[in-house]
């Protein structure tokens, strides 16, 4: 049986990423780990997570400028510590 992941320090530092660059109104992660333990992807040891973020910095912008702003932020994480980051923007 695989353990469950601690992802404490990983949502931790992803909070503090986010909440430097774009100072949100809300901010939400959920640990999705859980659901793919034994999947390929998650072997790696990245997590899996899903975001709910709301910030200024997103206004008319697209999804698309949203999500690249977002991955730039979190930066090496996405290669290492994030295995799958599922977004959703949500209206100020």
């Amino acid at each position: 049986m695989t353990a469950i992941p601690d992802n404490s320090q990983r949502i931790a530092k992803i909070q503090r990423l986010l909440k430097d660059a774009f100072l949100p109104s809300h901010l939400e992660i959920i640990d999705d780990s859980h659901k793919h333990i034994g999947h390929a992807g998650a072997r790696g040891g990245g997590g899996h997570f899903t975001l709910k973020i709301s910030s200024e910095e997103f206004t008319g912008k697209s999804s698309v400028q949203c999500h690249r702003m977002i991955y730039t932020t979190l930066g090496d994480m996405m290669s290492t510590d994030i295995h799958a980051l599922s977004i959703q923007i949500v209206n100020n």
